[in-house]
């Protein structure tokens, strides 16, 4: 018989012989429980069997659970960097706009600014035109009165010398 009753098999327990001795035990029950042992021995075999089948699963399903946890953290892990990389992006994004458009907002100034100038030498110069223009026409008109004053005292030169002292047509005094 074996020391290590774990390693006791039914085989083990019917293949027992034990010695006869003159008031040793009635054959008949030592085969009778010999049998109920080796067979309560190959029930608990088999339980352990399925016990063993049902532990590895779980340390399967167990791996499987943990693989899954590990998994979705890494998703979770790389959904938030995702979150955090696009948030980022955006931030950079509206930087660039707001320089563009400040950039384009300064441009667009820039331009009105030189166009007003521009607008402002136009109506300088137009207004300087204008001056002279009125200039001018005050010159020819004052030349053309002088010229007329001239004509009106040559005419009246012309009358005194012919000694007709007439009246001009009009009436009253020349100018």
């Amino acid at each position: 018989m074996s020391d290590d009753a774990f390693h006791l098999t039914p085989h083990d327990v019917r293949a027992q012989e034990f010695q006869r001795t003159m008031r040793g035990f009635d054959p008949v029950q030592v085969e009778s429980f010999k049998d109920r042992l080796a067979d309560e021995v190959e029930r608990l075999i088999r339980e352990r069997v399925l016990l063993e089948e049902r532990l590895r699963g779980m340390v399967e399903q167990l791996r499987a659970f943990r693989d899954r946890e590990r998994a979705m953290n890494d998703a979770l892990i790389a959904a938030q960097q995702l979150r955090d990389d696009i948030q980022a992006q955006a931030g950079r994004e509206a930087e660039i706009l707001v320089r563009e458009a400040e950039t384009e907002a300064r441009a667009i100034q820039e331009k009105a600014l030189q166009e007003a100038a521009m607008v402002r030498r136009s109506t300088e110069g137009a207004r300087r035109q204008f001056s002279a223009y009125l200039a001018g026409f005050r010159a020819l008109l004052h030349r053309q009165l002088t010229e007329l004053e001239g004509l009106e005292d040559g005419v009246q030169a012309a009358q005194e010398a012919d000694g007709d002292v007439a009246e001009p047509a009009g009436g009253g005094e020349p100018a």
